[in-house]
């Protein structure tokens, strides 16, 4: 008889760092012997979780038009044609860091309906701890709206693994402060400390996940409607672009002023940044990259992976949420700050391949099971 699948879902708002504990948890399973599929989701095609995870060489499979909730069907077949490829004993699943209510329109029907196929993790979700400080109210500083907040909430309501990432960030105290009031607020929730950039806290995390399965409890309640308007307040964009010039350039410095560019517009905008990632690949390189997150408008850009070479051609994958009209503000200043920040490179020149710029629909779950 063939072991069951393990299927990991790993959640947490926008910026949270989710892909990079990701990928540390597919090289802890790796280095074990265990075969890993990732899954990585978004509301629209052309993501950089995927050109990242991709380049560190795992098998990956993206599930575009909406969440896992919406895509069930998606998911499902992703998870298959993964099997077919490499047959993975572990499946790690992204969700949209917009998403919330995934115990019962995802985890729930996948082990009702999968069972035989697949043993289910515990539901974690990450959170950054200085974006948490500020929504729980414990510290002053620029936060979303109260419907967006409404959805961060709800995220951590569900939890059964409550992580709090980049603990490199904060004092003891500070995070002793966060500890006891998430402690207050979800008492049902196991909390960790981890910081997925130096590694500290990890395999308590790993060991808690691979230890232990999904639990039974009764489904939130959650409001579809205020979850809604939540999530459509985040203005999302997509840009998949070609660059190319006679000359090699620095693209770790091209991505880092392409950044700047951004951040001080939208800053100008007072449109408050849930994340901003890129990615920029050479053509003719390999799998080497540039990678580039920026978590919120009072945070500098930051790169995780940086070129080992200089390019002459490459591909650049951004990837914008932030709470903005998408048309009046993401598009017109992701436009400016490219076509601005060329001018800095003569002799070369941009292809802005793909573009999707929009606001997320109500979600509609194939499934929600109000009990386990």
């Amino acid at each position: 008889m063939t072991a069951k699948a393990r299927y990991i879902m790993i959640g947490g708002f926008l910026g949270a760092g989710k892909t990079t504990a990701i990928l540390k948890l597919a090289e802890y399973l790796s280095a074990q012997g265990s075969k890993v599929g990732l899954i990585t989701n978004d509301q629209s095609v052309g993501l950089v979780d995927t050109a990242m995870l991709g380049a560190h060489g795992f098998p990956v499979q993206e599930i575009t038009g909406g969440c896992f909730c919406c895509r069930f069907n998606s998911l499902v077949d992703a998870a298959s044609e993964l099997s077919k490829e490499t047959r993975p004993d572990v499946f790690i699943a992204e969700p949209v860091g917009s998403c919330t209510d995934l115990k019962a329109s995802v985890s729930y029907p996948l082990r009702r309906m999968y069972g035989d196929d697949f043993s289910v993790a515990p539901l974690s979700v990450l959170i950054d701890p200085i974006r948490a400080l500020r929504v729980l109210g414990l510290e002053q500083g620029k936060a979303f709206s109260p419907k967006v907040t409404y959805v961060y909430g709800k995220q951590l309501e569900e939890a059964e693994l409550i992580v709090i990432n980049k603990t490199d960030l904060l004092s003891a105290d500070r995070l002793a402060t966060l500890k006891d009031e998430l402690a207050r607020r979800f008492p049902k929730a196991e909390l960790f400390e981890i910081s997925a950039r130096t590694g500290s806290g990890l395999k308590d995390w790993f060991d808690a996940i691979a230890g232990a399965d999904l639990g039974s409890d009764p489904t939130m309640d959650i409001d579809y409607e205020l979850y809604a308007e939540g999530e459509a307040l985040l203005g999302w964009l997509n840009c998949t672009v070609s660059l190319a010039g006679s000359e090699p350039i620095d693209g770790n410095e091209f991505v880092r002023q392409l950044a700047g560019r951004i951040h001080r517009s939208l800053e100008k905008e007072q449109a408050e940044i849930a994340h901003l990632k890129m990615t920029l690949s050479p053509t003719e390189q390999g799998n080497d990259l540039a990678v580039l997150n920026l978590v919120r408008n009072d945070h500098e850009p930051e790169m995780s992976h940086e070129l080992a070479e200089s390019i002459r051609a490459g591909e650049l994958i951004l990837n914008l949420r932030a709470e903005a009209d998408p048309e009046q503000v993401l598009h017109r200043v992701v436009q400016e700050s490219i076509a601005d920040v060329m001018k800095s490179y003569p002799g070369w020149k941009y292809t802005i391949d793909h573009e999707e710029h929009f606001r997320p629909g109500k979600p509609q779950p194939t499934h929600r099971f109000a009990e386990a």
